[in-house]
């Protein structure tokens, strides 16, 4: 995308109403080599980072699914809108793989923090789990069970990819974008190479369960199904 200095900002959104951006073509990721995981992930990074470095501010209008590297696109914009129907997520951990298009260190960057120190506003709870400073609001009635019922969700997930992803985002934070960045692709491309990797798109492809194993323990972490 080419900067056009005579517009002040810019809109991107997904043609008709289904997805703004689905994400990669799983098809196309299973058996792919390492050199073309690191060439296809540094090929994404690189134009992602050229949309979040356009002098105007770049407006993602989400007008539907966003997933895996279509949420990246959109953390690559200045800000986010969506429509009601709008649905987001990293979710390339279902895979055992690891987001590699800059989401591990956008996801926490800039568009919240300008939103909020441009606006000078103070955030109740609602816009604060609105805007993504706090996860989840639990009813008073759930109490710690509701607590316990959230930490649920991460157990049937891969060990190994949820480590590498943590970590890319731990060290990120104390990096420049860039050297966040190379942490990302080293850890991306690192998790095809797991078998929880090779699982998680064998498992999608084959339209199973996956069965993740903690790599350091052997145990082993079913997908729930929905």
């Amino acid at each position: 995308m080419r900067s056009r200095p005579d517009r002040r900002a810019l809109v991107i959104t997904g043609a008709g109403t289904k997805a703004f951006s689905a994400g990669a073509d799983i098809d196309g990721l299973a058996g792919r080599g390492l050199v073309d995981e690191l060439d296809g992930t540094l090929k994404g990074q690189r134009v992602f980072d050229r949309l979040s470095r356009l002098r105007q501010p770049l407006i993602a209008y989400v007008n539907g699914y966003a997933l895996g590297g279509g949420c990246e696109l959109a953390l690559a914009c200045t800000f986010r809108v969506a429509a009601p129907r709008a649905r987001l997520g990293l979710s390339e951990v279902k895979l055992g793989l690891v987001p590699g298009y800059g989401g591990t260190q956008r996801l926490i960057g800039t568009g919240r923090a300008l939103d909020l120190m441009l606006s000078d506003d103070m955030l109740g709870a609602e816009d604060a789990l609105a805007m993504g400073l706090i996860n989840r609001m639990i009813p008073e009635d759930k109490g710690l069970d509701g607590a316990l019922a959230y930490a649920a969700r991460f157990a049937d997930k891969s060990p190994v990819a949820m480590s590498l992803i943590r970590e890319s985002v731990r060290q990120g934070m104390d990096l420049t974008l860039d050297n966040g960045l190379a942490i990302e692709v080293q850890n991306s491309v690192l998790s095809y190479r797991t078998a929880d990797g090779q699982e998680g798109l064998n498992a999608f492809l084959t339209k199973r369960s996956p069965q993740f194993k903690d790599e350091r323990h052997g145990h082993a972490t079913r997908r729930r199904k929905e």
